[in-house]
């Protein structure tokens, strides 16, 4: 998993609410679809018209959101089912970081699974966030770019201010190394080791094959 320390990027306001995973990512993209390839159908009903072609008035089809590496979203995102591949796609499309007052538990927590950083963040605040995104345009992109430091849990924004966060520390940690919850099991190998062997020589009925 990729590692995340500090993110500067474009962020593109989305202030939606109760966006729901089947919103996010349609069931039927979820059997069929590679993971590589999921981001391609990332809020597929609002990104493409009826022939397929882009919609202009979805916010990651303008400038200077295109591409954007953070999104900025609204109260309860991600909620619904508890598809992981909901947060496959959003990181398909590039997207490090969800910016939300609240989210779906389940979403949240696989977003930590798969080297995204959702942060939570009081109402006012993001609706302040959104009304300086929206600002921006082709020729300002820099209004939109704000710089998140998961080390030191704060979002610097162009417009002068700083923003506290918290994430809980085993989480943050996990994403400062780049590490799923395998990679962090796989940092206390030697233990586990350890206590097998003392298992098999304790109760080695148990290990019989």
């Amino acid at each position: 998993m990729q590692k995340f320390e500090t993110l500067r990027a474009v962020a593109a306001p989305y202030p939606n609410a109760n966006v729901d995973t089947d919103r996010i990512i349609r069931i039927e993209r979820c059997a069929r679809t590679p993971r590589e390839e999921m981001g391609r159908w990332a809020f597929e009903m609002e990104r493409y018209d009826a022939d397929g072609g882009e919609r202009a008035d979805f916010v990651f089809h303008r400038a200077p959101f295109r591409g954007a590496g953070i999104l900025v979203a609204g109260e309860n995102f991600g909620c619904g089912s508890s598809r992981e591949n909901a947060v496959w796609a959003v990181a398909g499309m590039g997207v490090r970081c969800v910016i939300a007052p609240s989210f779906g538990e389940i979403f949240f927590g696989n977003c930590f699974q798969n080297g995204v950083l959702p942060i939570r963040l009081p109402a006012d605040v993001v609706r302040v966030f959104h009304d300086k995104l929206a600002a921006a345009t082709a020729e300002t992109p820099e209004r939109a770019t704000l710089t998140v430091d998961l080390r030191a849990q704060r979002i610097e924004t162009p417009w002068g201010e700083t923003v506290s966060f918290t994430v809980e520390p085993l989480r943050r940690e996990a994403l400062l190394q780049g590490l799923d919850p395998i990679g962090v099991t796989l940092q206390h190998a030697a233990a586990i080791d350890a206590f097998q062997a003392r298992q098999r020589v304790a109760r080695p009925w148990v290990w019989q094959a």
